[in-house]
């Protein structure tokens, strides 16, 4: 079948030299792309949100805090994410 797309012209630019370097043509780069995006399973945006929300809920009731932190500077928080403190 056949059928007309319009393409940004900067997309359509890297895609024809996408093509270049893969030594094929611009029609198989493409159904190459179809071919991968409708064969593989996309995750539903809403769901992901959800189970990374319940994680994030789950890591949080495990936090202890006994006594309060105080305030750090930026130099302190840098650390401490690099594993500095101890």
């Amino acid at each position: 079948m056949k059928t007309t797309i319009d393409f940004p012209d900067e997309l359509f630019q890297r895609a024809k030299l996408a093509a270049v370097h893969r030594k094929t043509t611009l029609k198989k780069l493409v159904l190459q792309g179809l071919e991968y995006i409708t064969s593989h399973e996309m995750p539903d945006p809403l769901e992901e949100r959800k189970k990374r929300g319940k994680k994030l809920l789950e890591l949080m009731s495990r936090i202890q805090i006994t006594e309060p932190i105080g305030k750090f500077d930026r130099d302190e928080i840098y650390d401490r994410h690099k594993g500095k403190w101890e």
